[in-house]
């Protein structure tokens, strides 16, 4: 099992390296590392390493883990990148400082309340169905406008587009898809890129990358 401290700084690596394929910097692009599934003894190294980013994809599983986590540790930025249900979204507003998956009007609607309630405002992706498959979340394509105008008329601050694309399929198209809708949109974040293909993602324009198994290794 490779050290905490060498995969992050591996991954950093990788992350410099795309970033100058691409004639872009490096800092412009933000580390997520996903640790969902995993417990607070196995993330404790890799803030003790220097991250502070970390993605979980599910409200309860974060909320067991990350409170003690953040008192603990100073400067931590919690998003969430899995699906949102919307009776869980007061719970996601008061612990996360980003959500990546707003994919339909009903969570706008839960969200802007639960914004108003709890009076902090939480950057969102809207997450695109970019493969078009119904087993996953995702706004579909052909809706983002509409989804971004009723985000937009609810006060929420949508930052920019995230995707998951289609396995085993090669990701490049669907990024660049992702990208020319943001472009289109005229949103300049895009979250994309996981463990096997962020620094393809990088080179397409990826603002924020999700990395997992990478950093913590397989989940079993």
């Amino acid at each position: 099992m490779i050290e905490p401290a060498t995969a992050l700084s591996e991954v950093y690596a990788n992350i410099a390296k795309a970033a100058k394929i691409a004639r872009r910097e490096p800092s412009d692009i933000e580390l997520l590392a996903i640790s969902k599934t995993h417990p607070a003894e196995a993330i404790e190294p890799l803030i003790r390493a220097g991250q502070r980013v970390f993605g979980e994809n599910r409200v309860q599983e974060a909320q067991a883990k990350w409170p003690a986590l953040m008192e603990t540790h100073d400067a931590i930025s919690l998003h969430l990148v899995g699906q949102l249900q919307s009776n869980k979204a007061e719970d996601a507003v008061r612990l996360f400082d980003c959500i990546h998956s707003l994919d339909r009007p009903s969570l706008v609607t839960a969200l802007a309340k639960a914004f108003d309630k709890l009076g902090r405002r939480v950057p969102c992706f809207v997450q695109v169905d970019i493969g078009e498959e119904e087993q996953k979340g995702g706004c579909p394509i052909s809706e983002v406008p509409a989804l971004l105008g009723e985000a937009r008329e609810a006060d929420i601050p949508v930052i920019g587009l995230m995707c998951v694309p289609p396995l085993d399929l090669e990701p490049a198209p669907y990024f660049a898809l992702l990208a020319k809708i943001a472009a289109d949109n005229g949103l300049d974040k895009l979250s994309m890129g996981m463990s096997s293909d962020y620094e393809t993602a990088i080179m397409l324009g990826a603002t924020h990358v999700r990395v997992g198994s990478a950093l913590f290794g397989a989940r079993s």
